[in-house]
């Protein structure tokens, strides 16, 4: 089967979303996993006696509810000849919509990965565990940064950098009191420099431990030269640990700022990871932002005006962007209505509102996804779309400092500023192009972390 693309991963996080805040009352929400391997017919079988144990249960309003959700799980499946080859999840029940109001909602989930399991569970919200679990990135790597003074030890998951231990040494420095011999006071130093490496390596394997050694994989140490090098030579990791060094690296660093480092001077060895790909991403759009050449666009308008000439060469957004196109006419006054309205994960779309010119309240409204929108405009320009995490500073500079949408441009069109308005807002904190936003101080930092 052919690997989920990127706006594929982005649509099933954002519709678990939309199921993680269902509600029911009582136990009216049915969850239904469906393995590959699974008959239908034994389905139908499970639903059936399912449907007869229901009758037993008190609440006349629940019994009612739970009912008309199998029945309309049992109605979906006749429709199916067999079970698509990563299985299928169903979701139904009569939800809670506000205003005591109630409706009986249906969700069809194909999975990105197989389902291995078949399950039928009855709650008062939607039983997500198997599907959250596979957004869940992947492959942990070790990080550990040291030198004689200071070690920290970390994580990175996907593209999630953790700090898990730190700690400092009572080596001394290399000036010695007056009153020790040097050959003494050096003896002091070595076994001083001894034990602080193998607190470090016991603090480095309690956490790499931890992970599961399929998950895991591999280790990279970061530090000054000949530091790591005799810490790894030493062999002060656990030996399960030691066996998946992957490199040593120079780094500067040797507190939580070094992981940036050691990341970036592993880049070969993580290659294959996402993270890099999407750091690679807004390295390039940051080069051509900083350059002035003309080739960074950023913001909906000039996006959308850039993708109409066939001029962006790759489409750049946040996985954090939730926006809809809505667009109505007022049945009062007649004036068509356009706007975008947007809001973070975990957030509620905002109200729609009433008409902006005589305050009556709109009906036969029009809503399209903008990420589905644009997505479409890249399909038939053959864009590249790239969807980028908030989980490291480029990405969350992304959503923040750009709106989550930005673009690297084929040429200069000069269409690259992110609305009409610009002039007139450069005083505001939320225009790129104020000397306060983020924008602004990328541009004038040339040497930003971006570049390290």
């Amino acid at each position: 089967m052919a690997e989920a693309t990127a706006h594929d991963k982005y649509e099933f996080k954002k519709t678990l979303e939309v199921l993680r805040d269902k509600k029911g009352h009582g136990t009216e929400l049915i969850s239904l996993y469906i393995p590959h391997d699974k008959q239908i017919s034994d389905v139908m079988a499970d639903l059936r006696n399912e449907y007869g144990q229901v009758a037993n249960v008190k609440s006349k309003t629940t019994k009612t509810n739970v009912q008309n959700g199998i029945e309309s799980l049992m109605s979906r499946l006749k429709f199916i000849d067999r079970i698509p080859e990563n299985g299928i999840v169903y979701f139904t029940g009569t939800v809670d919509v506000g205003n005591n109001k109630t409706d009986l909602e249906n969700y069809v989930i194909h999975p990105p990965e197989p389902i291995i399991t078949y399950k039928y569970h009855c709650d008062s919200t939607f039983f997500l565990d198997p599907l959250e679990y596979m957004l869940k990135e992947k492959g942990t790597f070790g990080l550990l940064v040291l030198d004689r003074r200071e070690a920290t030890v970390g994580l990175l998951n996907g593209k999630k950098i953790m700090k898990r231990a730190s700690l400092t040494s009572d080596v001394p420095g290399k000036q010695r009191k007056g009153g020790q011999s040097a050959h003494r006071f050096q003896q002091l130093r070595l076994i001083a420099i001894h034990e602080f490496y193998k607190r470090i390596g016991d603090a480095a394997s309690k956490v790499f431990l931890t992970v599961d050694s399929d998950d895991l994989k591999g280790v990279l140490i970061g530090g000054p030269s000949p530091t790591k090098e005799e810490f790894y030579g030493g062999e002060f990791l656990h030996y399960e640990i030691q066996a998946k060094v992957i490199g040593l690296f120079d780094t500067s660093y040797t507190d939580e700022s070094g992981f940036l480092e050691l990341i970036n001077a592993a880049a070969d060895k993580l290659a294959d990871l996402e993270l890099m790909e999407q750091k690679n991403v807004m390295k390039a759009f940051f080069a051509e932002l900083i350059s002035d050449s003309g080739r960074a666009a950023y913001g909906e308008k000039s996006i959308r005006a850039n993708m109409e000439i066939n001029a962006v060469d790759r489409l750049i957004l946040s996985e954090d962007l939730r926006a809809e196109i809505m667009t109505a006419t007022c049945p009062v006054c007649g004036q068509y209505i356009q706007k975008t309205r947007s809001w973070r994960p975990g957030e509620h779309p905002p109200e729609t509102g009433p008409c902006p010119s005589c305050g009556a309240a709109l009906d036969n409204i029009e809503v399209k996804d903008l990420v589905d929108e644009l997505s479409e405009m890249a399909d038939k320009s053959n864009t590249a779309i790239s969807f980028i995490s908030t989980d490291f500073d480029e990405g969350g500079q992304l959503m923040n400092a750009f709106g989550g949408i930005a673009a690297i441009l084929r040429y200069n069109t000069g269409l690259w500023r992110h609305s009409s308005r610009h002039r007139s807002c450069r005083s505001s904190r939320h225009c790129p192009e104020s000397r306060h936003s983020a924008v602004y101080k990328i541009k004038k930092v040339r040497h930003s972390a971006v570049y390290q």
